[in-house]
């Protein structure tokens, strides 16, 4: 069975860092660009950051940028997004993606609907 698990998430203060991660189990991550996407109760669904399958490459949002970093572990099946200095306006359910097809460039992580296989999402709250 293909599932995407993601853990990790939490109440962290602001300033604050987190390192969540998700999990693959009944095929390989290391074939499929993986997106993490973040979503807020009224918005729309925000991508934060991918890697691609081919060469590694990454994309981060600008709101984001300089503050996470995905990293890829494929002996472990599994990738990680390090979020660090984390702010009030952080706060959602973070969920990661993962596409053998969509397209991953440094400032494209392709959208929501491009993705086929999804987890279930890891709750990150921003609270002093």
């Amino acid at each position: 069975q293909v599932q995407l698990v993601e853990s990790g998430g939490g109440l962290v203060q602001p300033g604050g860092s987190l390192r969540l991660s998700c999990a693959a189990s009944g095929f390989t991550l290391d074939n499929y660009a993986i997106g993490w996407f973040r979503l807020v109760p009224g918005k729309e669904r925000e991508g934060v950051s991918c890697i691609d399958n081919s060469d590694g490459s990454t994309g981060v949002a600008d709101s984001v940028k300089g503050r996470f970093t995905i990293s890829r572990d494929n002996a472990k099946n599994t990738v990680y997004l390090h979020m660090n200095s984390l702010k009030p306006e952080d706060p959602a359910v973070y969920y990661c993606a993962a596409d053998s097809v969509v397209v991953v460039t440094t400032t494209h992580c392709g959208l929501p609907f491009e993705y086929h296989y999804w987890g279930q999402g890891t709750q990150v709250t921003v609270s002093s």
